[in-house]
Protein backbone atom coordinates (compact mmCIF):
# COMPACT_ATOMS: atom_id res chain seq x y z
CA UNK A 1 0.00 0.00 0.00
CA UNK A 2 1.05 3.31 -0.83
CA UNK A 3 0.62 7.14 0.27
CA UNK A 4 0.40 9.85 -2.31
CA UNK A 5 0.76 13.57 -0.63
CA UNK A 6 0.24 16.34 -2.67
CA UNK A 7 0.90 19.46 -1.22
CA UNK A 8 -1.00 22.84 -1.43
CA UNK A 9 -3.52 25.17 0.29
CA UNK A 10 -7.10 24.44 0.81
CA UNK A 11 -9.95 26.99 -0.62
CA UNK A 12 -10.77 28.25 -4.12
CA UNK A 13 -9.14 31.00 -3.37
CA UNK A 14 -5.77 28.75 -3.46
CA UNK A 15 -6.76 26.21 -6.29
CA UNK A 16 -5.21 27.44 -9.01
CA UNK A 17 -1.86 28.99 -7.41
CA UNK A 18 1.61 27.89 -8.28
CA UNK A 19 1.77 26.40 -4.66
CA UNK A 20 -0.97 24.35 -5.06
CA UNK A 21 0.55 22.01 -8.24
CA UNK A 22 0.46 18.76 -5.69
CA UNK A 23 -3.15 18.86 -5.56
CA UNK A 24 -3.90 19.15 -9.04
CA UNK A 25 -1.40 16.60 -9.45
CA UNK A 26 -3.64 14.10 -7.24
CA UNK A 27 -6.64 15.49 -9.11
CA UNK A 28 -5.32 14.20 -12.32
CA UNK A 29 -4.52 10.85 -10.85
CA UNK A 30 -7.99 10.14 -8.72
CA UNK A 31 -9.72 11.30 -12.15
CA UNK A 32 -7.96 8.85 -14.62
CA UNK A 33 -7.46 5.95 -12.64
CA UNK A 34 -11.16 5.87 -11.17
CA UNK A 35 -10.59 6.54 -7.27
CA UNK A 36 -13.77 6.53 -5.29
CA UNK A 37 -15.13 10.50 -4.58
CA UNK A 38 -12.91 12.71 -2.15
CA UNK A 39 -14.24 12.49 1.73
CA UNK A 40 -12.42 14.17 4.38
CA UNK A 41 -10.55 12.13 6.91
CA UNK A 42 -6.64 12.90 8.80
CA UNK A 43 -7.24 16.80 8.40
CA UNK A 44 -7.44 16.07 4.90
CA UNK A 45 -9.38 15.20 1.69
CA UNK A 46 -8.60 11.89 0.80
CA UNK A 47 -9.53 9.27 -2.64
CA UNK A 48 -8.71 5.68 -2.15
CA UNK A 49 -8.30 3.35 -5.51
CA UNK A 50 -5.51 1.12 -6.92
CA UNK A 51 -2.98 1.90 -9.68
CA UNK A 52 -2.07 -1.30 -11.18
CA UNK A 53 -1.65 -4.30 -8.08
CA UNK A 54 -1.09 -1.49 -5.17
CA UNK A 55 -3.63 0.19 -3.30
CA UNK A 56 -2.96 3.89 -3.10
CA UNK A 57 -4.71 6.43 -0.69
CA UNK A 58 -4.44 10.27 -1.77
CA UNK A 59 -4.13 12.78 0.47
CA UNK A 60 -4.96 16.46 0.19
CA UNK A 61 -3.91 18.63 3.87
CA UNK A 62 -6.84 20.85 4.32
CA UNK A 63 -4.37 22.31 7.05
CA UNK A 64 -2.52 24.80 4.91
CA UNK A 65 0.90 24.20 3.77
CA UNK A 66 2.99 24.95 7.08
CA UNK A 67 0.57 22.45 8.83
CA UNK A 68 1.08 19.46 5.89
CA UNK A 69 2.79 17.67 8.36
CA UNK A 70 -0.15 16.96 10.63
CA UNK A 71 -2.32 15.02 8.25
CA UNK A 72 0.75 13.13 6.94
CA UNK A 73 1.58 11.66 10.27
CA UNK A 74 -1.93 10.91 11.22
CA UNK A 75 -2.39 8.98 7.86
CA UNK A 76 0.83 6.70 8.41
CA UNK A 77 -0.28 6.20 11.80
CA UNK A 78 -4.29 4.80 10.70
CA UNK A 79 -2.52 2.51 7.49
CA UNK A 80 0.29 1.46 10.20
CA UNK A 81 2.61 2.60 7.29
CA UNK A 82 6.46 4.03 7.17
CA UNK A 83 7.92 6.70 5.51
CA UNK A 84 9.45 4.31 2.92
CA UNK A 85 5.90 3.82 1.68
CA UNK A 86 4.73 7.72 1.34
CA UNK A 87 5.57 10.04 -2.04
CA UNK A 88 4.72 14.03 -2.15
CA UNK A 89 3.78 16.05 -4.89
CA UNK A 90 5.15 19.60 -4.47
CA UNK A 91 6.03 22.97 -5.80
CA UNK A 92 9.66 23.16 -6.94
CA UNK A 93 11.43 26.98 -7.27
CA UNK A 94 14.62 25.26 -8.59
CA UNK A 95 13.51 23.62 -11.47
CA UNK A 96 12.35 25.13 -14.60
CA UNK A 97 8.48 25.21 -15.29
CA UNK A 98 7.12 21.72 -16.69
CA UNK A 99 9.93 19.99 -15.29
CA UNK A 100 10.02 17.30 -13.16
CA UNK A 101 12.33 15.25 -11.07
CA UNK A 102 11.87 12.34 -8.56
CA UNK A 103 13.76 12.21 -5.40
CA UNK A 104 14.45 9.98 -2.37
CA UNK A 105 15.25 11.38 1.15
CA UNK A 106 17.00 14.45 1.56
CA UNK A 107 16.38 18.04 3.25
CA UNK A 108 13.33 20.33 2.49
CA UNK A 109 15.34 23.64 0.70
CA UNK A 110 12.94 25.74 3.01
CA UNK A 111 9.39 24.69 1.36
CA UNK A 112 7.03 25.04 4.05
CA UNK A 113 5.27 21.93 3.59
CA UNK A 114 8.39 19.68 3.24
CA UNK A 115 9.79 21.02 6.51
CA UNK A 116 6.06 20.42 8.25
CA UNK A 117 6.38 16.98 6.99
CA UNK A 118 10.02 16.45 7.96
CA UNK A 119 9.65 17.65 11.32
CA UNK A 120 6.60 14.95 12.37
CA UNK A 121 8.09 11.76 10.43
CA UNK A 122 11.54 12.89 9.13
CA UNK A 123 13.34 12.61 5.48
CA UNK A 124 13.33 9.92 4.39
CA UNK A 125 10.58 9.38 1.99
CA UNK A 126 9.94 10.42 -1.65
CA UNK A 127 9.32 13.33 -3.61
CA UNK A 128 8.26 14.14 -6.80
CA UNK A 129 9.39 17.90 -7.95
CA UNK A 130 7.20 19.53 -10.07
CA UNK A 131 8.77 22.53 -11.23
CA UNK A 132 7.37 26.10 -11.25
CA UNK A 133 10.32 28.53 -12.05
CA UNK A 134 11.87 31.32 -9.72
CA UNK A 135 10.61 34.71 -9.97
CA UNK A 136 14.52 35.70 -9.42
CA UNK A 137 14.58 37.54 -6.22
CA UNK A 138 13.47 35.66 -2.69
CA UNK A 139 11.30 38.51 -1.38
CA UNK A 140 9.01 37.82 -4.63
CA UNK A 141 8.74 34.45 -3.79
CA UNK A 142 6.11 34.66 -1.91
CA UNK A 143 3.61 36.67 -4.37
CA UNK A 144 4.56 34.29 -6.89
CA UNK A 145 3.91 30.93 -5.71
CA UNK A 146 0.86 32.16 -4.05
CA UNK A 147 -0.53 33.46 -7.44
CA UNK A 148 -2.39 31.57 -10.29
CA UNK A 149 -0.54 30.29 -12.84
CA UNK A 150 -0.44 32.49 -16.08
CA UNK A 151 -2.32 31.38 -19.46
CA UNK A 152 1.13 30.80 -21.35
CA UNK A 153 1.62 28.50 -19.05
CA UNK A 154 -1.79 26.29 -19.68
CA UNK A 155 -0.64 23.61 -21.99
CA UNK A 156 2.58 22.44 -20.48
CA UNK A 157 0.62 22.34 -17.17
CA UNK A 158 -2.03 20.36 -18.98
CA UNK A 159 0.67 17.63 -20.51
CA UNK A 160 2.52 17.47 -16.99
CA UNK A 161 -1.12 16.30 -15.53
CA UNK A 162 -1.47 14.10 -18.04
CA UNK A 163 1.70 13.05 -18.08
CA UNK A 164 1.63 11.90 -14.06
CA UNK A 165 -1.73 10.23 -14.57
CA UNK A 166 -0.33 8.00 -17.67
CA UNK A 167 2.64 6.91 -15.20
CA UNK A 168 1.13 7.14 -11.82
CA UNK A 169 0.89 3.28 -11.56
CA UNK A 170 4.68 2.89 -12.46
CA UNK A 171 5.06 5.22 -9.59
CA UNK A 172 3.22 3.46 -7.00
CA UNK A 173 5.55 0.07 -8.09
CA UNK A 174 8.72 2.36 -7.31
CA UNK A 175 9.56 2.79 -10.60
CA UNK A 176 10.67 6.22 -11.31
CA UNK A 177 12.37 6.16 -14.31
CA UNK A 178 8.85 4.65 -16.28
CA UNK A 179 7.27 6.96 -14.19
CA UNK A 180 9.21 9.74 -15.50
CA UNK A 181 9.36 8.90 -19.22
CA UNK A 182 5.67 8.62 -19.02
CA UNK A 183 6.05 12.34 -18.35
CA UNK A 184 8.21 13.34 -20.40
CA UNK A 185 6.64 11.46 -23.67
CA UNK A 186 3.64 14.03 -22.89
CA UNK A 187 6.05 16.65 -22.47
CA UNK A 188 7.23 16.22 -25.68
CA UNK A 189 10.76 15.51 -24.66
CA UNK A 190 11.11 12.78 -26.68
CA UNK A 191 12.27 13.66 -29.96
CA UNK A 192 9.56 14.17 -32.38
CA UNK A 193 8.91 12.41 -35.65
CA UNK A 194 11.47 13.48 -38.46
CA UNK A 195 10.38 16.25 -40.46
CA UNK A 196 8.73 15.54 -43.73
CA UNK A 197 11.35 15.22 -46.27
CA UNK A 198 11.63 17.74 -49.08
CA UNK A 199 10.02 17.36 -52.42
CA UNK A 200 12.91 16.30 -55.27
CA UNK A 201 14.49 18.29 -57.05
CA UNK A 202 12.84 18.78 -60.97
CA UNK A 203 14.49 16.27 -62.98
CA UNK A 204 16.91 17.77 -65.66
CA UNK A 205 16.13 14.25 -68.08
CA UNK A 206 14.40 15.88 -71.20
CA UNK A 207 10.77 15.56 -71.49
CA UNK A 208 9.87 12.38 -73.68
CA UNK A 209 8.40 13.27 -77.61
CA UNK A 210 4.79 12.68 -77.11
CA UNK A 211 3.61 9.08 -79.02
CA UNK A 212 3.12 10.19 -82.67
CA UNK A 213 4.43 13.86 -83.12
CA UNK A 214 7.67 14.25 -85.13
CA UNK A 215 10.81 14.15 -83.93
CA UNK A 216 12.68 17.24 -83.39
CA UNK A 217 15.97 17.74 -85.63
CA UNK A 218 16.76 21.07 -84.84
CA UNK A 219 19.83 21.87 -83.56
CA UNK A 220 20.78 23.15 -80.34
CA UNK A 221 21.51 26.88 -81.55
CA UNK A 222 18.85 27.04 -84.00
CA UNK A 223 16.20 26.10 -81.17
CA UNK A 224 18.12 28.98 -78.98
CA UNK A 225 17.43 31.05 -82.01
CA UNK A 226 13.64 29.84 -82.24
CA UNK A 227 12.70 31.13 -78.95
CA UNK A 228 13.65 34.53 -79.88
CA UNK A 229 11.56 34.87 -82.55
Amino acid sequence: MKIFVGLGNPGTKYAANRHNIGFMALDAIAAAHGFAPWRTKFQAEIAEGRLGAEKVVLIKPQTFMNLSGQSVVEALRFFKLEPADLVVFHDELDLAPGKLRCKQGGGHAGHNGLRSIHGHIGPDYARVRLGIGHPGHKDRVSPYVLSDFAKADQDWLDDMMRGIADGAEALAQGDTAKFSNKVALRMGAVAKSAPPSPPPAPSRTPAATPAGAPEDTRSALQKLVDRFR
